[in-house]
């Protein structure tokens, strides 16, 4: 299948998240499908709210959000009138905005449309607190506005360091080999950057030596902390995902089909052996993991009733205002 770009309206830029565990209150997705095609992505569960297949058509037919940032924008001026302008205020009501919670926001076409620049730049005038979540080392294009965000940090999913085993897995998607490239470079400008190794596959990365070898890759480039979660399969993303044993890894598909017996989790007692061999990595590891101070910010606290300026960020980046960004499709 040909891959298609659809221009789509969105009503608002960023969600509510409702989930009381998650760490941030809202996120951005800029895009809908992934051209990355993670044949193990839960974002696959969600194609059916929007009449869409979690199959290969998730991969191939990406729905472009062309006013995301105008709508983010016109989201946070209203929270700002409703503060009169006191931003302190704003940002704690708002909290953190994760950027890239359903599908990635660095993924190949956004070296064209600039999506998720655009949204960093309305994030960044407002002073919100920020989390990048991607594979991508386009990430890197933008290190003109991340290491000027005030209380940012970057995510990087690389989930084996087989650069083979992941293009069988993740046909699109860039090597992890580039991941961990993308983490020195994002440490070394002062960004705080964790590694997500996330999900973990059974059979395939979970292997204890393999595991402990990207908990000191992590440590070794700098990055400030390590998150682990192991495979969850819904349905529709079961469907796709045993679709992809059967054809790359067709001696494993029986285990999965016992593992994954009763529902989307791995039965309790490998999530109990899992869970052991992860506490101990993380105690092992933990020390070893670097604390970056938050930056200082870049913007000004507006207490005086008035609709704050434009962030210096857009000068630094050399970006015309929001409501002259324009799109190429």
């Amino acid at each position: 299948m040909p891959k298609t770009y659809e221009p789509v309206t969105s009503k608002t830029g960023m969600t509510r998240v409702k989930e009381e565990r998650m760490p941030f209150g809202w996120s951005v997705n800029p895009y809908r499908g992934c051209a990355h095609g993670c044949s193990f992505c839960f974002a696959r569960g969600f194609q059916g709210f929007i009449d869409k297949k979690a199959d290969d058509e998730f991969q191939n037919h990406i729905l472009l959000k062309t006013n995301v940032a105008e709508a983010l924008e016109a989201q946070l001026s209203g929270l700002a009138r409703k503060f009169r302008y006191d931003l302190a205020a704003m940002r704690n009501e708002v909290g953190e905005v994760m950027i890239g919670t359903a599908t990635d926001p660095y993924q190949p076409v956004e070296s064209r449309t600039k999506l998720t620049r655009k949204c960093l730049l309305v994030l960044a005038k407002y002073g919100i607190r920020t989390s990048v979540t991607t594979r991508s080392p386009l990430i890197l294009r933008d290190l003109d506005l991340l290491e000027n965000m005030h209380t940012l940090s970057v995510n990087i999913s690389i989930n084996t360091l087989n650069d083979g085993l992941a293009r069988r897995l993740e046909p699109e998607s860039p090597l992890p080999s580039k991941r961990l490239d993308t983490v020195q470079k994002l440490t070394e400008r002062g960004i705080r950057t964790a590694v997500f190794i996330a999900p973990i596959l059974p059979f395939l990365t979970d292997e204890p030596g393999e595991l402990e070898a990207l908990f000191a890759a992590a440590a070794d480039l700098g990055a400030e902390s390590v998150m682990t979660s192991l495979l969850r399969l819904s349905r529709d993303v079961k469907g796709w995902y045993f679709r992809t044993l059967k054809e790359q890894f067709p001696d494993k598909l029986e285990l999965y089909r016992r593992l994954y017996a009763d529902g989307g989790y791995a039965e309790s007692g490998y999530r109990e052996n899992m869970s052991q061999l992860l506490d101990e990595l993380h105690r092992k590891y933990g020390p070893r993991f670097r604390s970056v101070p938050e930056r200082t910010a870049v913007w000004e606290d507006y207490r005086t009733g008035e609709e704050p300026k434009r962030s210096g960020l857009a000068e630094i980046a050399g970006e015309p205002p929001i409501e002259q960004l324009s799109f190429p499709f």
